[in-house]
């Protein structure tokens, strides 16, 4: 049983009697009833506990009486029910008086009912009460459960879950900021006692109460909901609809991305990027910023990103192309396992990706980049076109790896270089070399080229194709047989018969870099003929 006092004086027949005293007690819950029938029953009293008396103990000695009320209220009882007529016609002022002083409620009992028509009329009463109550529980966990596999924005899952449950909720990120805040009180008063433990507890000021419930991930609490509730009592049954809320907000959280504070954190770290490049915000600020709300970004090396869209559809907004851009990145796979940053830009989506092993960690940002692209859909289809800096080590150089993708983007445009994500580094030659003219580089090409001339085309093509994957590759004959699905005795074969060709060692660094130089200006003097095909059209 968990009705207030007042809630008890409202049932058929304790309806039929009167509260004499202790009114400021009427909020007091009454757990159980108890039948005084003994000298030492406060002794006996639980917590909760109303006892109802014909006063025949304390009949004699009214100040005993009043003795007998202060222990029952330092034992915390929640009331005293005396049936007048057989030993009192009346309750004495002394009792009267000390109730008031306490707050102790003192109930005079209807004399036409026993002590059980009052006891049965209060547990058929919380009978009812726990059935409504059972129902509207299963009312609200099926609309919770419709309402569980709908992907609807953050904000909106917030307000629907504190709407089924029919109290203001907030919601408290695992680094104690507040990502929601459906009451009316300000977030500091609500997070003045933060942090808190990761089990479910009442939280009571002057001001407000709630009952907090931990978010929970794998064992890890990463948050707290906090639900707004004028009742001083929960129920199992009420509680257990608490804990279904918490776990249905914590999937939703921890599904998107971690959770909406995560998303706040990056986009104002995104909008203080954006200074920085723009308006001169210092680094340190950025520096600061990334170690406070733990963005590893400048904890060592990282590299820069800048994916832009290469044609809009009529109609079409850049901003929302970029926007749709960044979702992609946000929901791919190979990227979130990058724990990259993305800022949309007006002319793209700049993403900083720390370097947490420099070993392999440039070629697998640039698989997951080719991956998250080639499998873009709609408009963004075949319109994407990432630039990868350089390896950073310092927030200081930010502005720099901005300026070499946008480098990158320039040259890989004007050459025709590169596919769908260009790097930096390899086009240090187009770069050094755009100003040497076409007719000197055709020059160079053949000079070099020359053991080819006047094989069978085909041959030609398979030998050259070999020669750049190997190149690519740095030398490493076992990659290159890889990458061109051939045995490596096959691959070790064409290279030394490409050295005799072309009058070449391998093994000589300066032979290696004229080589290279072929393949830059030959990706050259293709883009520039692109150019100019598609000026004639």
């Amino acid at each position: 049983m968990h009705l207030t006092v007042e809630q008890a004086l409202a049932v058929y027949p304790l309806s039929e009697g009167k509260l004499i005293a202790g009114g400021s007690g009427r909020s007091r819950v009454v757990k159980s009833v108890n039948v005084m029938d003994a000298p030492d029953i406060a002794d006996w009293i639980k917590e909760g506990e109303m006892l109802f008396t014909t006063a025949y103990l304390i009949k004699d000695d009214p100040e005993e009486a009043a003795a007998f009320l202060h222990k029952l209220h330092q034992r915390g009882a929640s009331g005293l029910g005396i049936k007048l007529g057989r030993f009192w016609t009346s309750i004495p002022e002394a009792l009267v008086s000390k109730a008031d002083e306490l707050g102790f409620p003192l109930i005079e009992l209807p004399y036409a009912f026993t002590f059980s028509d009052q006891m049965n009329g209060l547990f058929n009463a919380e009978m009812r009460k726990n059935t409504g109550m059972l129902q509207d529980v299963l009312d609200k966990q099926v609309r919770l459960m419709r309402f569980a596999l709908r992907s609807d924005h953050v904000r909106e899952l917030f307000e629907t879950v504190a709407e089924v449950i029919g109290e203001p909720i907030a919601v408290i990120g695992s680094r104690g900021q507040m990502v929601y805040n459906g009451s009316d009180n300000a977030d500091a008063d609500l997070l003045a006692d933060w942090p808190w433990n990761s089990h479910g507890k009442w939280l009571k000021t002057e001001g407000w109460q709630a009952f907090g419930v931990p978010l929970m991930k794998s064992a890890r609490c990463t948050g707290h909901v906090l639900f707004f509730t004028p009742r001083i009592y929960l129920s199992a049954i009420e509680e257990s609809l608490y804990s279904q809320a918490a776990e249905l907000l914590s999937f939703h959280l921890n599904f998107n991305y971690e959770d909406y504070l995560e998303l706040s954190i990056q986009r104002d770290f995104g909008q203080m990027v954006k200074r920085h490049l723009r308006n001169g915000m210092s680094h340190e600020s950025l520096e600061s910023y990334a170690a406070k709300w733990e963005l590893a970004l400048f904890e060592g090396a990282y590299r820069c990103v800048l994916t832009v869209c290469t044609s809009l559809s009529p109609g079409e907004r850049q901003e929302e192309r970029l926007d749709a851009l960044k979702n992609e990145f946000l929901s791919h796979a190979l990227i979130q396992g990058l724990s990259g940053t993305h800022v949309v830009l007006e002319e793209g989506v700049l993403s900083l990706f720390p370097e947490r092993d420099a070993v392999g960690e440039e070629d697998r940002l640039s698989e997951a980049l080719s991956s998250c692209i080639a499998g873009m859909k709609g408009e963004l289809r075949g319109n994407a076109k990432a630039a990868v800096s350089s390896r950073k080590k310092k927030a200081a150089h930010l502005a720099e790896a901005y300026r070499e993708c946008g480098e990158a983007h320039r040259l890989s445009l004007q050459w025709g270089l590169g596919g769908e994500v260009v790097r930096y580094e390899s086009l240090d030659f187009a770069y050094i070399f755009e100003q040497v003219s076409s007719q000197r580089m055709v020059t160079y090409c053949d000079r070099l080229l020359a053991g080819l001339e006047g094989k069978d085309p085909d041959y030609v093509q398979e030998m050259m194709r070999t020669l750049e994957t190997y190149l690519d590759n740095d030398g490493q004959l076992n990659e290159t047989a890889k990458k061109l699905f051939i045995h490596r005795n096959t691959a070790t074969y064409r290279i030394e018969k490409l050295g005799e060709l072309l009058d070449v060692d391998f093994k000589r660094v300066n032979d290696l870099l004229r080589l290279k130089l072929v393949f830059q200006f030959r990706k050259m003097l293709s883009g520039e003929a692109s150019r100019t095909a598609a000026k004639a059209r």
